[in-house]
């Protein structure tokens, strides 16, 4: 059965994104690019919210006929644009780039795509995967930590009572500072 991965970048204070919803404050050099790439290279959906969605289709589209991007955003490009997307969306009736819109987070339809065969899924954006940690879709919490602390903007959780159990997987430490922390559901 296909997994459902959160791979998210946080500031060291849990933040998603900074003051402003900025996130100039990521470190994506070339290593990290192509650990991303060899990740998600495999991975057979993005599941994203419509914000995700719509920030990812206004660059990654046509990035890689850039003469200026790197080799590893070259290749992200055409991962991205690829890749099969579910967009979650409440306003949205179509989205482009190979994306087909669902209105609501169902876990019923989320469990039927995950016995589908192929790779797994990665999950992106602050309130879907929210809205997938409360539901218990998620079962691998991939964050990478940026050595920084915001001290406001929007946090990766919000309070929501719901407790969610995770066993370490994974750590690894990149050049640049960043920490990749990885977690296993306790009911994976």
């Amino acid at each position: 059965m296909r997994k459902i991965i959160l791979s998210l970048s946080v500031s060291l204070d849990g933040y998603f994104e900074g003051p402003g919803g900025s996130l100039d404050w990521h470190l994506v050099d070339e290593e990290l690019h192509r650990h991303f790439n060899d990740r998600l290279r495999s991975m057979s959906a993005f599941l994203d919210g419509r914000v995700s969605h719509e920030l990812m289709a206004s660059y990654w589209p046509t990035a890689d006929a850039d003469p200026e991007v790197s080799p590893a955003e070259a290749e992200f490009a055409g991962i991205w644009r690829d890749m099969p997307k579910y967009v979650f969306s409440r306003t949205l009736d179509k989205a482009d780039w190979n994306a087909k819109v669902l209105h609501a987070v169902d876990p019923d339809e989320i469990r039927a795509l995950k016995a589908q065969p192929g790779g797994d899924m990665v999950v992106g954006g602050a309130t879907i995967a929210d809205e997938f940690r409360r539901l218990g879709l998620i079962d691998r919490y991939e964050l990478y930590v940026m050595p920084v602390i915001l001290g406001a903007g929007r946090p990766l959780f919000s309070a929501s009572g719901v407790r969610s159990d995770l066993r370490l997987k994974e750590t690894r430490q990149f050049t640049n500072g960043v920490v990749l922390l990885s977690y296993e559901a306790a009911g994976a």
